[in-house]
């Protein structure tokens, strides 16, 4: 999905499409970039069609649940999931399973800087299934990420304004 083609939707359909992308972003399917669903919904926020701290509220919740649905999925189907994943990235296998085991070892402070690493940061929820991380510590970890994140980039589509898709559209 494309610049224009975001706008679009955003335009159409407000929060719900802002809930309903990010959602989808966060399940780390492609075409959902957070560096242009993030910002533009910043810059929905700075032109007054929804308040910044609502967009705050409905990125989080659409990300943790996201988040969550892998989650489910590490939990229940095990390193199975994982490692199809991974096979369909062989050039970054190295890289994630890095960051897996440095998450696997960090636990809870892990997480939340995983949520803070392009690419890892959609892909830690499934290994912490794998591994089984409880629920609550995993919310709350993954809460805190994602706000981070989220905060980052909305702030900067609500602060600069269109400029700043230059700058996230690779993240």
């Amino acid at each position: 999905m494309d610049y224009a083609a975001i706008l679009d939707v955003f335009t159409r359909y407000g929060a719900i499409a802002i809930f309903v992308l990010v959602f989808l972003e966060y399940m780390n399917l492609p075409g959902f970039p957070a560096g242009i669903i993030m910002p533009l919904a910043g810059i929905m926020a700075a032109g007054g069609n929804i308040s910044f701290p609502w967009v705050m509220v409905i990125t989080v919740a659409a990300g943790l649940l996201g988040s969550l649905v892998l989650y489910v999925l590490g939990f229940t189907g095990g390193r199975f999931f994982l490692e199809k994943y991974m096979n369909k990235f062989p050039k970054q296998r190295p890289t994630i399973e890095k960051y897996l085991n440095w998450v696997q070892e960090k636990g809870g402070m892990g997480l939340i800087a995983a949520k803070l690493i392009p690419m890892i940061r959609t892909l830690v929820s499934i290994p912490a299934g794998v591994f089984r991380m409880r629920l609550s510590q995993y919310v709350v970890c993954s809460t805190i990420g994602i706000f981070l994140w989220n905060l980052l980039f909305v702030g900067a589509g609500y602060f600069c304004g269109e400029q700043v898709l230059g700058w996230f559209a690779a993240a």
